[in-house]
């Protein structure tokens, strides 16, 4: 063969692989029309659907989510829960038994299809439980776009999570994964995980919503309100424009978003404020003594969004809704459901902040949280703490905002029930086990690659992740590819350790020998997962001095951090126990001397991690 011809050909495949195995994200864009039977909880739908095949693969079938299935006696939901007892999350069970098995009949979920069809023709569709699997008339190419049309009714189930009628706190209609919603196609194929109770994925769509009910109704949605003086509560000078049935047409559009949610009661009160560089924010709540904080809160939301601007990346969308309503929280485009009575108003800041924290990673972020949920709950619970230790300053003294999560990681871990956080998100056993992989692992992942490569760099991580992944579906594999460019760190070894093993963390000061000019300490790995070491004594003229003993697989040190500058020890191999240093101060110089003085590593045994010199 030519050589040249050879080199040709080589690079024309090297292109095409590049070619094919390139991001993308698929697109979706509906068009809807709702008409409510409020008195009945039923709803009648329509919806157009241009879907975008972004992918270089060619589609023959597609998919849809039909959440509400899942809510009635004998669904795949109602049998997980009945099957963990009272190890399942405690919203869905009383004492061990599923609520799901009690639904009344007439409050049983539904999305009934009528019919689907893809550019004017008849599909054939089969429904298994909350997935749908349609049969396309002719192949999706890559590249292109196709026309969807659906219509189907729907039954607004009792309400046990997250959707449905008359929460506990008397609003009427919590209405979210409520549509028929294509699945996400990525990589690794469909994302059609049934529906357990846990999480959800979607591609980025845009929205338009129209949603006739009784004139009675003020609603409350993810999106911008396009009438707001043709409907009820959210203009003083609005002239309700009802039709002879006494409804009127609520018309919402959203933008680049995974999903549209909204709720609607007959009580809501609107009240609206402007962040200064940031978002229009809407409250929508029944407004009574039991939720007098609301309007305390103000401030303190302003204020949150104003520091997730400037620390992790601009809120991008023209406004967030705080809605009353769910079963307790949860984030959607745009808006939040949050039960509104709270006991104080540091509980309800707190309930807002994680939920408007999800805004920046289960919508702007948008990973798979069915996949890695650890990277959803775990972030913006590192999110939460941090905001919320500004907002709400300790009234006693704590090294970091995150001591509370490595106390509540220690007194889990002891349990002996821990489930590793690379676990599916519905898949896990045990509820607690979940929580603490999901919300606890995933933030302390968060606070040990601060602790290892330092706060600094730590922060311009999360920036650069951000700048680089918002409005895209970004993995953990993405993260690490830019954790370990800005650190110069290799750190694949720390993601294996602590999301895909429940192996621990355990340091101890073995021996102290202490010499006429200096102080001999020798360390000890007791534990499963090494790590670097930061080691600091304080001096008796109260200064602390810190030495790094670096881990050799890193490759690279941490030379200082927000917590102070290092002097660096010789690395410590990770297969290693024993690691011993001296340091030129002898015992009537130190005070005390330990591991990790800034609280951040989590070890779960601090037992042995200081020493005070007497």
């Amino acid at each position: 063969m030519n050589k040249g011809f050879l080199i040709i050909l080589t690079l024309f495949f090297g292109i095409l692989s590049a070619q094919k195995n390139a991001y993308y994200q698929q697109y979706a864009k509906y068009k809807m029309d709702i008409d409510v039977d409020a008195k009945n909880f039923t709803y009648n739908g329509n919806q157009t659907l241009t879907y975008t095949n972004n992918s270089p693969d060619e589609l023959d079938v597609v998919y849809f989510h039909l959440y509400w299935n899942a809510f009635k006696p004998g669904s795949m939901m109602d049998q997980r829960i009945a099957g963990q007892g009272k190890n399942g999350d405690s919203r869905l069970q009383n004492n061990g038994i599923s609520r799901l098995a009690s639904i009344p009949k007439d409050e049983e979920g539904a999305q009934n299809i009528h019919w689907i069809k893809q550019n004017g023709k008849n599909l054939k569709f089969e429904i298994q439980e909350t997935v749908m699997k349609v049969y396309l008339d002719s192949p999706i190419k890559a590249n292109s776009s196709t026309i969807f049309m659906m219509e189907w009714d729907a039954v607004i189930p009792m309400q046990i999570r997250r959707a449905g009628r008359n929460n506990r706190e008397g609003i009427d209609m919590t209405v979210t994964q409520w549509y028929p919603k294509i699945a996400e196609y990525d990589y690794d194929g469909w994302a059609t995980f049934d529906y357990i109770g846990r999480e959800f994925h979607a591609p980025f769509s845009d929205f338009e919503v129209n949603i006739k009910i009784d004139k009675e109704y003020v609603i409350g949605a993810g999106g911008t309100l396009e009438n707001p003086l043709e409907v009820k509560g959210y203009d003083k000078k609005a002239t309700i424009k009802a039709d002879k049935n006494n409804k009127t047409t609520w018309k919402w559009t959203a933008k680049n978003m995974l999903d549209f949610a909204w709720a609607a009661d007959r009580d809501y009160t609107v009240d609206s404020f402007v962040v200064l560089d940031g978002p229009k924010v809407y409250f929508v709540y029944q407004k009574s003594e039991k939720t007098k904080y609301w309007d305390e809160s103000k401030p303190y939301v302003t204020k949150f969004f104003q520091i997730m601007n400037a620390t992790f990346g601009r809120y991008v969308y023209p406004s967030y809704s705080f809605i009353q309503g769910g079963d307790g929280g949860m984030e959607y485009g745009m808006c939040t459901m949050i039960l509104g009575e709270a006991k104080s108003l540091d509980g309800l800041v707190g309930l807002m902040v994680h939920e408007g924290g999800h805004s920046w990673n289960q919508q702007i972020m948008a990973y798979n949280e069915s996949v890695r949920p650890w990277m959803d709950e775990g972030f913006t619970s590192y999110y939460d703490d941090s905001v919320m230790y500004q907002l709400f300053p300790p009234k006693t003294p704590q090294a970091n905002p995150f001591t509370g999560s490595l106390d509540r990681y220690r007194n889990f871990v002891k349990k002996g029930i821990e489930e590793p956080a690379v676990w599916l998100g519905d898949h896990h056993d045990n509820g607690s086990a979940y929580s603490f992989a999901t919300y606890v692992k995933g933030e302390l992942f968060l606070v040990q690659l601060g602790y290892i490569m330092g706060e600094q760099n730590l922060a311009l991580v999360m920036k650069e992740f951000y700048n680089e992944w918002h409005l895209k579906h970004p993995t953990d594999r993405d993260f690490m590819h830019i954790a370990q460019k800005v650190s110069g760190m290799d750190l694949k070894w720390f993601l294996n350790y602590w999301i895909n093993t429940t192996k621990t963390i355990d340091y101890g000061i073995k021996e102290v020998k202490y010499n006429e000019s200096s102080t001999t300490i020798i360390l000890e790995n007791k534990g499963t997962i090494p790590m670097p070491i930061d080691f600091s004594i304080l001096t008796t003229d109260k200064k602390v001095v810190n030495y790094q003993i670096p881990l050799n697989m890193t490759h690279t040190w941490k030379t200082k951090d927000i917590y102070g500058d290092f002097k660096t020890e010789a690395y410590w191999p990770w297969t290693q126990k024993d690691y011993t240093f001296t340091i030129p101060y002898n015992k009537s110089q130190i005070s005390a001397l330990g591991i990790d003085f800034s609280q951040r590593l989590a070890d779960v045994n601090l037992e042995d991690n200081l020493v005070e010199v007497k």
